[in-house]
C-alpha cells in the first residue's frame, strides 16, 4: 500500500526512538531501513542471543518481530505521538540458525489510534534467506501532551 507518513522527518524520528531502546543496543540490533509503513532490522549472530542448541532464542525472534511492527506503524504516526504495542501472535516457522536475523514489517492498516502490522522474521544461513517466524501485530498511537 501505500502510505503517506504525517510528519516529514519521520524517519529521524524512527530512528531517535530505535536509538533510544538500549535493549536493541544491548543485542546489537540495527536499523537498516525505514519507509513509510516499512521496518526492516538486522541482528547478527551471536553466543549470548541463543538457546540451548546454539539457535536463536525464541525471544529474540520475537523482539525482532514486535519493534519492526512496531516501528513500521510509527512511521505513520504524528510527530508528538509514541508508539506501544496492544497485543501480537507469533507462529515460529523454523529454527533461528544462521548468521543473521532480519526482521521486515508492513503496516497492513493504520487507523486513528491502532495499526495493524505484519513482520516477518527471516534468518540468513550461507546467503540464503530463511523464514523462520511470522507475527501479526496491534499497535497504539499514544499522543504525548
Amino acid at each position: 500500500m501505500d502510505f503517506k507518513p504525517k510528519t516529514e522527518n519521520y524517519k529521524q524520528k524512527v530512528k531517535n526512538s530505535f536509538n533510544s531502546q538500549k535493549f536493541m543496543d544491548f543485542i546489537g540490533a540495527k536499523l537498516m531501513k525505514i519507509e513509510p509503513g516499512f521496518c526492516e532490522i538486522h541482528l547478527p549472530y551471536n553466543d549470548n542471543l541463543t538457546q540451548q542448541d546454539g539457535f536463536f532464542h525464541a525471544g529474540i525472534i520475537s523482539t525482532l518481530a514486535d519493534n519492526a511492527a512496531g516501528y513500521a506503524a510509527f512511521s505513520l504516526m504524528e510527530e508528538a505521538a509514541s508508539v506501544l504495542a496492544v497485543e501480537f501472535k507469533l507462529n515460529l516457522i523454523s529454527p533461528g540458525i544462521g548468521d543473521l536475523l532480519i526482521a521486515r514489517a508492513n503496516v497492513l492498516k493504520t487507523g486513528r489510534t491502532l495499526s495493524v502490522c505484519r513482520a516477518d522474521v527471516f534468518v540468513m544461513k550461507d546467503g540464503v534467506e530463511k523464514l523462520c517466524a511470522a507475527s501479526q501485530a496491534t499497535l497504539i498511537q499514544i499522543k504525548k501532551p
